[in-house]
C-alpha cells in the first residue's frame, strides 16, 4: 500500500472518529472561518462568539475529554502581541502626525519613479527588518510610509500593504530571533545565532529563506509588469517633530537586542530570559513617553484621545477571539493528532520514503498554518520530526540529517500563514490598516497576491532544504 493511501487510512478511518470533542472542535473551527472568510465585516464578532462558545462547552464539560475554562482561555491570549500592537500603533500615530512618512515618501520617489519597483523595494526592505523585529511591529511601522506615497500617487495602497505583511511574513524564518518558530527550532535543534547562516559546513536557513525572498521578488515584478508609469513628484515635506521618529528607531533597536535574550520555555538551563511580553513592554513604553512629551509640549490632553482612536480594536478583538480559538482546538488534540499520524507514517527509510514524509511534512505545515497559529503547531511537530528522523534512519541503516525534517518544517509552518488574511497576526494587521483607511479587503483580494509569493517562497525553499540535507 502506498504512502498516500496509508495516510488516508490511518487519519480517516482509525483517527477521525476518537472522540466527539475533536470532532466538535473541528466542525465549529470550519464554520468560524468559512463564516470569517465570507463576512469580513463581522469577523470580530465571529471569533468572539466562537471563542465563547469554545469557553462553554469547555467549562460545562459536554466532552468528558474537553474542558477549556477561561483562565485557561485568557492564558492562550498571546498578549504580547496585543500589547505590541497598542504600543506601537500609538507611536506610529505620533510619527504620522509629525509628517516623516510623508517626508520619506518624498526621498523614496525622487529615487524610484514607478509603482512596480516601489512594491518591491518596500516589501524587500519590510522582509529585512522582520528577519530581526516582529512581524506586526514591522507591518506596524513600514505601511504608514506606504501609504504615504501611495497618497502622493493617487493610488489605492491595497497591493503594497498586502506585500508588505506577506514580506514581513517570510523573513521570520532567516534568523534566530526573526520568528517565534525559528527560537523553538533552535532549542530543539541545538543550534546557535550563527547555525542560521552556516550549520555543519552547509547553507543555513538565512541562506534559503533569502532565495526564497528573491523568488519572490521576481514574482511580484512580474505581477506588477505593467505598472510601469514613471512618476515625477515635486516639492518635500516639512517635518515638524523629530522625537516621533527617534522613539521609533529605538523600539525597533530596543526589540532587537530583547530578541538575543530567550524566553523562559526556550533558554538553556541557568540562562537568563526574559518574560513573555517584553516586546510589548517595550513598544508600550515608548508609545507612552511620546505621549507624555507631546502632553507637555502642548499642554493639553488632546493627543491622548487622538492617540487611543487610531488604536484598531477591530484588529484587537479579532486576534483575541483567534487566539481563544485556537487554544481550544488544540486543548481538543487536533493538532496532537497530527503529529501522532505522522510519526506512524516513517516508512520504510528508502530515499523515496524520505522524500515523501518530507513533503508531507512540509505542505501540510503550509497548509495548517495558513488557518492555525503555527507556534502550538510547530512545538508539537518538533519531537515529532526528531522521532521521524530516527525511525528512518534506523529503517534504512542510514544516517539522515535532523535538519532535512527541522528546516522543511521551519519552511513550511513559518510561510503557510501568507496563505490566507486571517492565517498570520501580521496579515490581520495589514488588513486592519487598510479597513481604517477605508479599504475592504475580501480574501480573494488577499490571495490574489500572497497564494503565488508563499507557493514560490515556499517551493524555494522545499527543493534548497532537500538539495543541501539529503
Amino acid at each position: 500500500m502506498d504512502m498516500p493511501l496509508l495516510f488516508f487510512e490511518k487519519w480517516v478511518w482509525r483517527r477521525f472518529y476518537m472522540g466527539t470533542s475533536m470532532l466538535f472542535a473541528l466542525i465549529l473551527f470550519g464554520v468560524t472561518y468559512i463564516i470569517m472568510f465570507a463576512f469580513q465585516k463581522i469577523r470580530p464578532y465571529v471569533a468572539l462568539i466562537s471563542a465563547a462558545v469554545f469557553i462553554l462547552v469547555g467549562s460545562l464539560s459536554l466532552f468528558p475529554d474537553f474542558q477549556y475554562f477561561w483562565p485557561d482561555a485568557l492564558r492562550e491570549i498571546d498578549w504580547n502581541v496585543i500589547m505590541m500592537i497598542v504600543g506601537t500603533m500609538g507611536t506610529v500615530h505620533l510619527f504620522i502626525e509629525s509628517k516623516m512618512p510623508q517626508r520619506l515618501s518624498d526621498l523614496i520617489l525622487a529615487r524610484i519613479h514607478s509603482v512596480k519597483w516601489f512594491v518591491a523595494i518596500i516589501s524587500l526592505f519590510a522582509g529585512i527588518i522582520s528577519a530581526f523585529v516582529d512581524n506586526v511591529a514591522t507591518v506596524l511601522m513600514v505601511a504608514p510610509v506606504a501609504l504615504a506615497v501611495c497618497k502622493k500617487l493617487n493610488i489605492s495602497p491595497v497591493s503594497s500593504i498586502i506585500c508588505i505583511s506577506i514580506s514581513s511574513n517570510l523573513q521570520g524564518a532567516a534568523t534566530l530571533v526573526g520568528d517565534t518558530t525559528s527560537i523553538l527550532l533552535a532549542k530543539a535543534a541545538n543550534l546557535d545565532f550563527m547555525s542560521f547562516f552556516v550549520q555543519e559546513g552547509k547553507p543555513g536557513m538565512f541562506w534559503v529563506t533569502e532565495c526564497g525572498a528573491l523568488v519572490s521578488l521576481l514574482i511580484l515584478l512580474w505581477m506588477f509588469r505593467r505598472e510601469n508609469q514613471r512618476v515625477d513628484v515635486k516639492g518635500h515635506t516639512r517635518v515638524t517633530d523629530m522625537m516621533p521618529t527617534w522613539l521609533l528607531c529605538l523600539t525597533v533597536a530596543c526589540l532587537i537586542l530583547a530578541s538575543f535574550i530567550p524566553y523562559q520555555d526556550t533558554a538553556l538551563p541557568g540562562q537568563i530570559y526574559k518574560p513573555d511580553i517584553t516586546n510589548g513592554l517595550i513598544c508600550l513604553f515608548f508609545f507612552w513617553v511620546g505621549l507624555v512629551r507631546q502632553i507637555v509640549r502642548d499642554r493639553s490632553s488632546g493627543v491622548v484621545r487622538r492617540a487611543l482612536q487610531e488604536i484598531d480594536f477591530y484588529t484587537i478583538f479579532l486576534l483575541i477571539g483567534l487566539f481563544i480559538i485556537i487554544g481550544g482546538v488544540q486543548k481538543a488534540g487536533l493538532i496532537n493528532l497530527i503529529g501522532d499520524t505522522l510519526a506512524e507514517l516513517s516508512g520504510g527509510g528508502d530515499r523515496l520514503s524520505i522524500f515523501l514524509i518530507y513533503s508531507v511534512i512540509v505542505w501540510m505545515s503550509v497548509l495548517f498554518s495558513a488557518f492555525i497559529d503555527n507556534i502550538p503547531y510547530t512545538a508539537t511537530m518538533l519531537p515529532v520530526v526528531a522521532v521521524i528522523t530516527e525511525r528512518l534512519s534506523e529503517a534504512g541503516n542510514i544516517a539522515i540529517s535532523p535538519n532535512l525534517l527541522y528546516f522543511g518544517l521551519l519552511v513550511g509552518a513559518t510561510l503557510g500563514g501568507n496563505l490566507t488574511p486571517i492565517g498570520a497576526s501580521a496579515n490581520i494587521t495589514g488588513i486592519g490598516i487598510l479597513r481604517k483607511g477605508g479599504y475592504e479587503v475580501r480574501a480573494a483580494d488577499f490571495m490574489k497576491y500572497s497564494v503565488p509569493f508563499t507557493l514560490a517562497a515556499v517551493a524555494t525553499g522545499y527543493i534548497l532544504v532537500w538539495v543541501i540535507w539529503m
